[in-house]
């Protein structure tokens, strides 16, 4: 397994079929998990996958339909269960908090967990961690509805043309690092000198939702974008009547925010397969689409 992977755990949308679970999404990110959009089954998926309970660190709804938080009853008692350590912070439209409740009681069990709820009022950051920011954003569906980005905050790589031209070497690399500036002979350098920017990675969520501009803010530039796929364009009326997107407006998406992996999933249940989704979303996007499956595991492409 990479550091930075995406374990798909369903694709279905709002009804399951036998080769898809409903929706469920599991990003491994350094020593973080966020778990998007866990629909029912997501517990048994997680299982199949060989994902340990405790792997799990926030818990990232976009809004509450049953294909997109049916889940959230069996994992949060699976985390209690277990004994689950470490705090897991739960993010959701603030408007569906009653119904957070509900499914997080929505049975008898012995709360052990630290769920820290999140309710989400307003676009922007709800988390800043070593792992960078965590931010929503509000989109078009036919309930509220939120996006999430996570950025990771640029950092600094070394040039090693420019350590030799300076003589720097060996443990003094690490003291420079450490310090910020580091004497060599008569003169100080400073990392400035001898490194260039290393862009953070990004990651975007979009799902249910028709194109508005919180699907672009996401989108912007993401090393990978996870999207909804629902419909075809032939069924377009469908798709903007419900709230959702095509495969076309996804590929479109990818291609005007310079998305590096776009990854397509949330096919309805009236299509026996997904071929034509790729050929939409390509025409459209050209680059690197990944057509989810369940129990797929897909890597955030490797630094620029």
């Amino acid at each position: 397994m990479s550091m930075r992977e995406l374990i798909v755990l369903g694709t279905a949308s709002q009804v399951p079929t036998r080769r898809r679970n409903h929706n469920g999404y599991l990003l491994l990110w350094d020593g973080e998990g966020l778990l998007f959009d866990p629909g029912e089954g997501t517990q048994r998926q997680l299982r199949l996958a060989g994902v340990a309970s405790s792997r799990l660190t926030r818990l990232c709804l976009t809004h509450f339909h049953g294909d997109h938080c049916l889940g959230v009853p069996g994992v949060l008692q699976w985390l209690s269960l277990d004994d689950v350590q470490h705090p897991v912070h739960a993010y959701f439209p603030a408007s569906g908090s009653d119904y957070f409740a509900r499914l997080r009681h929505a049975s008898i069990f012995h709360e052990r967990a630290d769920v820290r709820e999140v309710p989400v009022t307003a676009d922007g950051p709800v988390a800043r961690e070593s792992f960078g920011v965590l931010e929503t954003q509000r989109l078009d569906h036919a309930v509220d509805a939120i996006g999430y980005r996570l950025t990771e905050a640029d950092g600094l790589h070394f040039v090693p043309e420019l350590l030799d031209h300076f003589g720097i070497e060996g443990e003094a690399v690490g003291d420079l690092h450490r310090s910020g500036s580091i004497r060599v002979g008569d003169r100080t350098i400073g990392l400035a000198e001898v490194t260039t920017t290393r862009p953070g990675q990004k990651f975007a969520f979009v799902m249910d939702t028709r194109l508005c501009d919180g699907v672009y803010a996401l989108a912007d530039g993401a090393d990978m974008l996870v999207i909804e796929a629902t419909f075809l364009t032939e069924d377009a009326e469908l798709a903007d009547r419900y709230g959702h997107l095509t495969a076309r407006q996804a590929g479109q998406v990818a291609a005007e925010c310079n998305v590096r992996r776009l990854v397509l999933t949330h096919f309805s249940q009236r299509y026996t397969d997904t071929v034509r989704h790729r050929e939409e979303a390509v025409e459209q996007f050209g680059g690197d689409v990944v057509v989810a499956e369940d129990l797929m595991c897909i890597a955030v492409p490797k630094r620029r």
